[in-house]
């Protein structure tokens, strides 16, 4: 007896199942395709097929251009021709791509090239990983960064920071022109050297205060010695500074004020 069609779908269903099931790539987590020379996309992996958007039609068959950034598409052709070229193991890189969340997402992609048997490239596998969060996140905590840093080098009051084992990791333009000390000159060094303090509200010395100075606030009168080993008195004013989410202390801001 001959199979029924609704059989012979049935089989060539299970068939198919089969063979996704054994295919590595398609098992993966994340978005995999493969690509020719050309840049053709061949094959692309259920992870892939997920996030593509139903309204740009096939994947396969297409260029992998057509779904990136407008000014991202010419430069990044140029560099695949190139590495096709070359035939050197591509490194990472980052691109902006339309998915089904009907947007642009960056995306990390880790390459590799597919080799024929003499060993000439014959086309790319690529993996992409979701980074938009992670890139938003940094380029956020970067312009917060600078923005801290602008207003820090805005003051007219002199400001240094250490870190908490007492080195100078920030020197204000005002605390660099009150020691005479050139740009970026006192960074790395400890506080004891950048800004020695032979006299204190008490007489103490400068490395037997910071310790107090890491466990509590403090003001007082202080003479300092610039970079020429001149003494200079001032108002001094200190901080501790404690990391939001752990509360350890991470330096010390120092503010000095000259009488």
């Amino acid at each position: 007896m001959n199979p029924t069609p609704q059989a012979e779908d049935t089989r060539e269903s299970r068939q198919m199942t089969a063979s996704t099931a054994n295919d590595p790539i398609d098992e993966l987590p994340l978005p995999c395709i493969e690509m020719d020379a050309f840049g053709v996309v061949t094959r692309a992996n259920r992870a892939t097929m997920a996030l593509h958007p139903p309204e740009r039609g096939e994947l396969v068959g297409k260029m992998v251009w057509d779904f990136m950034a407008a000014d991202e598409k010419d430069p990044s052709f140029a560099a695949y021709c190139s590495t096709m070229e070359a035939g050197a193991e591509p490194e990472v890189v980052r691109r902006s791509l339309y998915d089904r969340s009907g947007h642009f997402r960056t995306y990390e992609l880790y390459r590799k090239l597919i080799r024929d048997e003499c060993g000439t490239a014959a086309g790319m596998r690529v993996v992409f990983v979701d980074v938009t969060e992670r890139v938003k996140a940094l380029d956020e905590a970067h312009r917060a960064r600078l923005w801290l840093e602008s207003i820090l080098e805005s003051l007219c009051e002199a400001v240094v920071v250490t870190d908490s084992v007492g080195f100078i990791r920030k020197a204000n333009p005002a605390a660099d022109e009150l020691l005479r000390a050139s740009p970026g000159e006192l960074v790395g060094m400890l506080i004891e050297e950048g800004l020695p303090i032979p006299a204190c509200a008490g007489g103490n010395r400068t490395e037997m205060q910071f310790t107090s100075w890491l466990e509590a606030s403090s003001r007082g009168a202080a003479t300092v010695l610039d970079r020429e080993r001149k003494e200079i008195q001032v108002e001094l004013s200190t901080s501790p500074i404690f990391d939001k989410e752990t509360s350890s202390t991470t330096g010390v801001v120092y503010i000095l004020r000259t009488l």
